[in-house]
């Protein structure tokens, strides 16, 4: 079997996996279904590895069906295994397995006694995300990342008993049909143009039209991204995140904010560098503007809102949010470069974020809540926890040698100065979040803010609890109180960080990046491969590395964190800010009002284009 002809078992196998899990589920012991859900996970997962690890020369093609183009049109389906396309696709196999591993006998037993059913969800996930990162055809990228979609909602909601679940679970599912109708009505407008579906047919014939960037294909652009920006949570697309995070199962959020933003994100950098990065596409410098100005609203945004949380859950969503932004304004650079170091940064955040959310997990299960205040100086003991949140702010506020830190650096040095100001402030913020709750809650530093002013600050307290719209008093996830954290929670979130950390730590790594960051933002290259023409090779780059500037500010950020999470500890209780308000009272829990305000991004994101 060639390369070529095992790309499709990248779906394949979770697909019959999960269909296996369905239909021997009731008969399955349950730690037989979440053994054999973790063992299909990592055999995908290795073979995209091995894949990733053979692959030589140009990218392997397997047209679906021996449908090829004739003289360069068709409408066969194609699996492009590019080296960022398979580098994700291993990426999700292996956040596939974390969550999993993390979520062994994590629920109930099932009334109805059908044991595989999470596992089952979460591996037609991974088929739908590996999906999307191989296919070379922009209406079965829809339709991957629509079934991953479907599927997210589902996990969302898992707990179909608790009216929260269901809620969070609608709002997702209310926003991202938004996006998805936006996206296919945009792949509507490319096919009335070019008659084509695939990526490079359609880039291709664009490209026989020079001095494109007309108002048909320009809105094409507006409507095809932002079904991936809702994806990628970006501001004002990202209400969704935030909603249901705090809803979701730990396990989820791991998936959520550790592959399915970052894949949003390289949905919209995939789209434009093979459909409209060329002579008849959108021109570069509108490209650069929409970018630039969505990364800086969404980064300020995420971090002001990830400060402000006291629901931990919440506020690792906003963080994430918050560094989505920051990838925008790195990726507005347009350049080798760039890619290599959002590349770098959103592997290693995946891996941090990934290790967070396992650890906010083992909070709820332990104590019932994941409020900061709420769990003020109850985690002391449980120092594995505390460690993996200690060293999550650390790596999120940019300490080398973590991926983050040099990713961040690399993005800096892409985005320029007054970028780099910004990259710093955020980074800053975040971090110092999570290293304020690594104070509060595992070292009992600060004080739980009890009222000694005759009511007020408890009033006041009750007024912020009203405008919270993630509620407390959260049950245990895992159905019982745990009395002692477990091996694999805790062992899946330390792998997670270990990976994170690696990703700073390996030069070959880091070479094999700024070559597929090279490959990736090849426009004729790409097209060249899938459809079998010829065309000059790649813009290599320096390979990415560390450098002086880069680390002084990593460490000049993670000073600025410390700070940060000192003087927010030392101010436990007090009273949000009244500049907040708007800001939050926008995040109302309303369906109705998230859509409003999706549909302002769309007229701001087509307004910045033209």
């Amino acid at each position: 079997m060639t390369a070529a002809q095992a790309l499709p078992l990248l779906v394949v196998l979770p697909l019959t996996g999960a269909a296996l899990l369905v239909a021997a589920g009731r008969w399955l012991p349950r730690y037989a279904a979440d053994a054999f859900g973790c063992a299909v996970a990592a055999a995908t997962a290795a073979l995209a590895c091995l894949l990733l690890a053979a692959r030589s020369g140009s990218a392997p093609v397997e047209w679906v069906g021996g449908r090829r183009p004739v003289h360069g049109s068709g409408v066969g389906i194609s699996l492009v295994g590019d080296r960022a396309g398979l580098g994700l696709a291993a990426l999700v196999g292996v956040l596939v397995v974390a969550a999993l591993v993390h979520s062994w006998r994590f629920f109930d037993e099932p009334p109805s006694g059908q044991n595989g059913a999470f596992p089952a969800l979460v591996l037609i996930f991974q088929a739908g995300m590996g999906g999307f990162t191989l296919t070379g055809d922009l209406f079965n990228a829809f339709v991957f990342f629509e079934l991953t979609g479907v599927i997210s909602y589902a996990l969302t909601g898992y707990r179909v008993e608790e009216a929260r679940a269901v809620q969070g679970a609608l709002t997702f599912g209310f926003l991202n049909s938004v996006g998805g109708y936006a996206t296919l009505l945009g792949i509507g407008l490319l096919y009335a143009r070019t008659g084509e579906l695939g990526f490079a047919q359609i880039g291709a014939r664009l490209d026989a039209r020079p001095g494109g960037g007309d108002a048909l294909v320009t809105g094409a652009l507006v409507l095809v991204a932002t079904g991936l920006l809702v994806k990628a949570a970006a501001v004002p697309f990202h209400f969704w995140l935030p909603d249901a995070h705090t809803v979701a199962p730990s396990p989820v959020c791991m998936l959520l904010s550790g592959v399915m933003v970052q894949l949003g994100l390289y949905g919209v950098a995939r789209v434009y560098w093979t459909v409209f990065a060329g002579p008849g596409g959108v021109p570069e410098q509108a490209v650069q503007r929409a970018l630039l100005a969505l990364g800086v609203l969404t980064a300020v945004t995420g971090a002001l809102l990830c400060w402000l949380q006291r629901h931990i859950k919440r506020l690792l969503a906003f963080s994430t949010i918050a560094h989505t932004g920051l990838f925008l304004v790195a990726l507005s650079a347009l350049t080798p470069d760039a890619v290599s170091g959002v590349a770098l940064y959103l592997l290693a955040h995946a891996g941090v974020k990934a290790a967070l959310f396992a650890g906010a997990g083992v909070l709820v299960s332990r104590f019932g809540s994941v409020d900061e205040r709420e769990l003020h100086g109850r985690g002391r003991g449980i120092w594995g926890v505390a460690a993996v949140f200690g060293l999550g702010g650390l790596a999120l506020a940019g300490l080398p040698p973590f991926g983050t830190a040099l990713g961040k650096a690399l993005c800096e040095e892409s985005a320029g100065p007054a970028a780099s100001v910004l990259f710093v402030a955020v980074s800053a913020v975040t971090g110092g979040a999570v290293l304020r709750v690594t104070g509060g809650v595992f070292l009992g530093l600060g004080g739980r803010g009890a009222p000694a002013d005759g009511g007020r600050a408890a009033r006041a307290g009750r007024e912020q609890q009203a405008e919270e719209t993630s509620g407390e008093g959260e049950e245990p996830e895992t159905g019982v109180r745990l009395t002692r954290v477990p091996d694999t929670m805790l062992g899946s979130a330390a792998a997670l960080l270990a990976g994170g950390l690696a990703v700073g730590c390996v030069p070959a790594l880091w070479r094999a990046v700024g070559e597929t960051a090279g490959a990736f933002t090849d426009h004729a290259g790409y097209a060249a491969s899938v459809l079998g023409t010829t065309a000059t090779g790649p813009v290599l780059s320096a390979p990415p590395h560390w450098s002086v500037p880069g680390v002084g500010l990593g460490l000049l950020s993670v000073v600025l964190a410390l700070a940060a999470a000192a003087g927010g500890v030392r101010a436990a209780g007090g009273r949000r800010p009244r500049w907040s308000l708007p800001l939050r009272r926008l995040h109302s829990g309303h369906v109705g009002d998230y859509v409003a305000c999706a549909m302002v991004g769309i007229a701001l994101f087509a307004l910045l284009l033209w």
